[in-house]
C-alpha cells in the first residue's frame, strides 16, 4: 500500500504559525508523545533533562545558518532578490533566484553591499534555481555577513529589516559553528546554556553532527503518490567522534535521540546497513516515509511541521517505524497540539517522540 500526499494533510489555523520565537528559548512549549499506546503530556522544554533517561545520547546538528537572502540588480535597473542555496565549487554557487524571468545567460547582476562583487549567471534551472559564478570567489560569503539577510521561510513574514539583528541571532541554535545551511535545524533552537548543563547533571551526553539544511526543507511534495517525490540533496558530515560515542552508547544498550529531522537523516543516511557506524560525509537525498526502517535513531526531538512536506512523513515514520500507523498518531498529535493552541513550524514549539 502506498500513501499519497494528501494523507499528510491538516487544517492550521493562520495564527498558530509563530511569526518570532519565544521570548526565551527554553520557554518553548514541549508536547510528549508515546510511540506506543500514543499517550500525550505537556511540558515545556527547560524540563527537558527531566524528561531524559540517564546514558541518553542527544545528537544535535551544528551547522551555521549564513545570511543567504541578498539583493541584487541588473545593468538595466531590475532589482532581483537571490538565495545562496550551496557552493558546488569554489566560487560557483546553486542559487534560487526571484523576479529573474527576464534574465539570460551569461548575464551579471551586481550584488547590493560593500565592494563589488558580481554574480554572472552560467545555467538556469528549474524551479527558479540558476548555477552561478561569483566574482571575486572569496568574497562572497563574507559579503553576506555584511549585507545578506536571514534566508526566514517563506511563512515567516517580515515588511522591512527592522528584525534583522534579532533574527540573525534567534534563527541560529547555540551549537551553531560550520557555516552553511540556508534554513536553520530548528528542533535545536530551544536549547540554552542551562539546559546544557542540566543536561550535563543528568547524565546526559552530547554529540554532533552536521547537515547543511538547504531550503527544499518547505518545499511541500507535490507529486500524488509520495514514492515519487525526489528528495533534495544536503550535505552532510558525521564525525568519527560522534560515530564512537553512538556506537559505544549502543552497545550499552543506550538511546540515541536525535534534534531534529536533520539529524535524523544523517544517523540514518550513515546506518542503513544497520552495522557500526564510522565517520562518513557527503550528500544525501534519504527520504524517510512511512513505512520506513530506523535503524539508529530511537527518540527524536522535533517542531511541528508543515502539511504535505517531507519533515512531516519522516515524523510519520518514525512513529510507527515499519508500519503506517505513525500518519493517523501524528495527526492526532497535531489535532491536540492545535486545541492547546501551540505554535507551529521553525519558531514555534517543539514535540519529543519516544
Amino acid at each position: 500500500m502506498s500513501l499519497n500526499t494528501t494523507d499528510f494533510e491538516y487544517d492550521l489555523p493562520v495564527g498558530l504559525i509563530a511569526q518570532v520565537p519565544s521570548e526565551v528559548r527554553d520557554e518553548a512549549r514541549l508536547m510528549c508523545l508515546q510511540r506506543d499506546g500514543g499517550a500525550i503530556a505537556h511540558h515545556v522544554f527547560r524540563e527537558l533533562p527531566g524528561l531524559l533517561v540517564k546514558g541518553d545520547l542527544l545528537v544535535v546538528n551544528d551547522t551555521r545558518v549564513i545570511p543567504a537572502r541578498f539583493q541584487c540588480r541588473r545593468s538595466t535597473g531590475g532589482r532581483i532578490e537571490g538565495l545562496l542555496v550551496r557552493e558546488l565549487s569554489r566560487g560557483h554557487w546553486n542559487v534560487m533566484l526571484r523576479n529573474a524571468g527576464r534574465c539570460r545567460l551569461r548575464e551579471i547582476l551586481q550584488i547590493d553591499g560593500p565592494g563589488k562583487v558580481e554574480i554572472h549567471l552560467e545555467k538556469k534551472l528549474a524551479g527558479g534555481h540558476w548555477l552561478v559564478r561569483i566574482n571575486p570567489a572569496n568574497d562572497a560569503v563574507q559579503v553576506l555577513a555584511d549585507a545578506g539577510m536571514t534566508p526566514l521561510p517563506p511563512y515567516i513574514h517580515r515588511g522591512d529589516k527592522s528584525q534583522e539583528a534579532s533574527d540573525r541571532s534567534r534563527y541560529q541554535t547555540i551549537f551553531a559553528s560550520h557555516a552553511g545551511a540556508a534554513a536553520a535545524p530548528t528542533a535545536g533552537l530551544h536549547f540554552t546554556e542551562k539546559v546544557l548543563a542540566d543536561l550535563a547533571k543528568a547524565e546526559i551526553e552530547l554529540a554532533c553532527v552536521t547537515l547543511h539544511v538547504g531550503p527544499g526543507t518547505f518545499a511541500p511534495v507535490k507529486c500524488e503518490n509520495i514514492i515519487e517525490h525526489q528528495m533534495h540533496k544536503e550535505w552532510y558530515e558525521l564525525p568519527a567522534e560522534t560515530a564512537l560515542l553512538i556506537n559505544r552508547a549502543r552497545r550499552q544498550g543506550r538511546r540515541i535521540v536525535a534534534v531534529g529531522t536533520t539529524s535524523v537523516r544523517v544517523l540514518e543516511a550513515a546506518g542503513r546497513s544497520g552495522g557500526e557506524l564510522s565517520q562518513a560525509s557527503g550528500w544525501t537525498d534519504l527520504f524517510l516515509y512511512p513505512p520506513a526502517e530506523f535503524h539508529v535513531v530511537d527518540a527524536l526531538i522535533t517542531n511541528f511541521h508543515l502539511p504535505r512536506s517531507t519533515l512531516l512523513m519522516l515524523v510519520a515514520a518514525f512513529c510507527s517505524p515499519g508500519g503506517l500507523g505513525g500518519v493517523s498518531l501524528i495527526l492526532k498529535a497535531y489535532q491536540e497540539a492545535i486545541r492547546q493552541g501551540y505554535r507551529f513550524y521553525s519558531y514555534g514549539d517543539a514535540m519529543f517522540i519516544e
